[in-house]
């Protein structure tokens, strides 16, 4: 199949079960040669949207366009994309080699040899090509599949949630991996998964979904350090949300949290144009805030945002501490302390100053479940 190049295009594309919309009307592209993620708890879809770029969904309304090419109605097959699923389905009968060139031999290709060959050395099994299935390891038998993927040369590989059944280590291992493979090939990926940590590791760009939207569309750090909305400073990692109330709007917004005062960059608050009186939600991610015992608070310097409170829990994790601190009035605050000189005062029942650079805090719209997206699992 001769493939040509260009963006992944959904147009105004939605699917509906009855009365149950799985994905509402949504505008997505994906950028020609980008590694792109569709991330989400169960029942966001994502796989829903995978499968009507797949052609395995017909969709109920919009357009699939692989680069200039509407491929809202073509099958599968004849669609020039791939897929490579969590369930590897290798035949069992054939050896390694003879499963990579299996699509190609479907084609009526005939002489295989050096395109199975440099697959294989693309995923690094070239000397297991006489292998069958059931000897190679999980990590092995998804590189397998996933040359048997790239042989036909797709413009899309579609990835749904490709190392769900892989152990965390080995996860780790194959996320490196599939991004070595993809920047070596060039092709776009367009990667399903529920895991953070995953899309962060590999994506170039992630669209974070939720009840069937894009909640938000960027890089991974923009995701990270400007979450949208409480459901993506939520889902995306940890963050401290505190409510707040509008005090001064000129320049930098100060809001009061409490019995304390916060400043923040006015372009980091997503909430819009806010005015004194205003509520909002402020937020900070746990690993911005320092911990300081009382008795040094004349220590911290001026300027940081400062909260004070008492230490409520602590947990050793190796290359860190996490704290629970209590604060009046707010939230209980969570905060990672990097385990380089720690502190022996700073046990549960210590009083202690939270502080952290202004330009690190972020606002968000206060009509929002300040809880959306915790605890949010595949």
């Amino acid at each position: 199949m001769t493939t040509t190049g260009g963006d992944v295009r959904l147009t105004g594309i939605s699917k509906s079960y009855g009365s149950f919309t799985a994905v509402h009307p949504l505008d997505l592209t994906v950028p020609q040669g980008s590694f792109f993620a569709l991330l989400g708890a169960s029942g966001c879809g994502k796989t829903t949207t995978l499968r009507m770029i797949a052609g395995l969904e017909e969709p109920s309304t919009g357009t699939v366009l692989l680069g200039d090419r509407d491929v809202t109605h073509l099958p599968p097959h004849k669609r020039p994309v791939n897929t490579v699923f969590q369930s590897y389905a290798l035949f069992p009968h054939l050896d390694i080699a003879e499963n990579v060139a299996f699509g190609l031999r479907r084609r009526g290709i005939k002489s295989v040899k050096k395109q199975v060959d440099e697959m294989l050395d693309l995923v690094q099994l070239g000397d297991k090509a006489h292998r069958k299935p059931a000897q190679l390891s999980g990590g092995q038998q998804q590189r397998v599949a996933l040359a048997r993927a790239l042989i036909n040369h797709p413009q899309v590989l579609l990835l749904d949630e490709p190392l769900g059944a892989l152990d965390l280590k080995l996860r780790r291992q194959m996320q490196l991996e599939l991004k070595r493979i993809q920047t070596e090939v060039g092709i776009t990926f367009v990667h399903v998964t529920h895991d953070q940590e995953e899309a962060m590791t590999m994506a170039d760009q992630v669209a974070v979904m939720n009840g069937g939207r894009v909640e938000q569309l960027g890089a991974p750090a923009e995701l990270y350090e400007n979450p949208g909305t409480t459901f993506v400073a939520n889902f995306l990692g940890t963050s401290n949300l505190i409510p707040a109330e509008v005090v001064e709007a000129a320049g930098d917004l100060v809001v009061a949290a409490g019995d304390c005062k916060l400043r923040l960059p006015a372009g980091r608050c997503s909430a819009g144009s806010v005015s004194a009186g205003d509520r909002i939600v402020v937020g900070v991610r746990p690993e911005k805030i320092s911990l300081t015992h009382a008795d040094d608070a004349d220590t911290v310097p001026a300027g940081r945002n400062r909260v004070t409170g008492t230490v409520a829990a602590s947990s050793f994790i190796g290359v860190s501490t996490q704290y629970l601190v209590d604060s009046p009035g707010r939230p209980t605050l969570e905060v990672y302390v990097q385990n380089v000189e720690r502190d022996a005062r700073l046990a549960p029942g210590a009083r202690v100053v939270l502080h952290w650079n202004p330009e690190h805090t972020f606002g968000l719209d206060a009509d929002q479940a300040i809880d959306a997206g915790v605890g949010e699992t595949a």
